[in-house]
C-alpha cells in the first residue's frame, strides 16, 4: 500500500508498505529517520516514543497504515533546524546519554510532559517517564536533565 503521512512537518510518502509493518518500521527503515529505536517490539521500554497527531505512542505498537494522513513527529524533529530542543540539550549538559538506545523515547516523553506540565516535581517526573525503561544510567541523570530543562524552559539557567 501507498502511505502518506507529515513527518516532523513534511509531508511524506512510501510506497509498498505492508499492511503488517509498523510505523517504528516505516520511520527506521523507509524514511530514513534512525532516532527511534527498536529495542522490545512490544511497547514496554518507550525506546520508540514518537508524537502521533501530538500524543506520545510506542511506534512499535501502531500498525503504519494508522499513520496514514496523520501528524507524526519523531526525536529528529523536536529540533528547530541544527538547534537541538532544550530537553536535548538537557539530556547532554545533564549526563543523561550513557549507551542512547533509550535517550529518544526519554527525550519525547520529557518534552511531552513539560509541554503539559512547565514545572513538575519529582514524582511527577517519575510518573511521565515510567513507561521508559533505561537500563544504564539509573535514572538519576534523567531526572536531572528533565529538571534543568524545565528550569531552562522557565528561564531559570542552572549552572552546569
Amino acid at each position: 500500500m501507498r502511505l502518506t503521512m507529515t513527518v516532523n512537518g513534511t509531508e511524506r510518502v512510501v510506497d509498498d508498505v505492508w499492511a503488517g509493518e509498523s510505523l517504528l518500521y516505516v520511520l527506521r527503515e523507509r524514511a530514513g529517520l534512525p532516532g527511534s529505536k527498536n529495542a522490545c517490539e512490544q511497547g514496554e521500554c518507550g525506546s520508540c516514543t514518537v508524537y502521533l497527531d501530538g500524543a506520545p505512542v510506542c511506534a512499535c505498537l501502531v500498525a503504519a497504515g494508522q499513520a496514514a494522513g496523520r501528524q507524526v513527529r519523531t526525536v529528529e524533529g523536536l529540533c528547530d533546524g541544527d538547534a537541538l530542543d532544550v530537553v536535548q540539550q538537557a539530556f547532554l549538559a545533564a549526563g543523561a546519554v550513557q549507551c542512547g538506545f533509550c535517550t529518544p523515547g526519554l527525550i519525547v516523553a520529557a518534552h511531552d510532559l513539560l509541554a503539559r506540565n512547565p514545572a513538575p516535581d519529582d514524582a511527577t517526573i517519575r510518573e511521565a517517564l515510567s513507561g521508559n525503561l533505561c537500563r544504564c544510567t539509573g535514572y538519576e541523570k534523567i531526572l536531572d536533565a528533565v529538571r534543568l530543562a524545565a528550569a531552562r524552559r522557565a528561564g531559570r539557567e542552572v549552572a552546569r
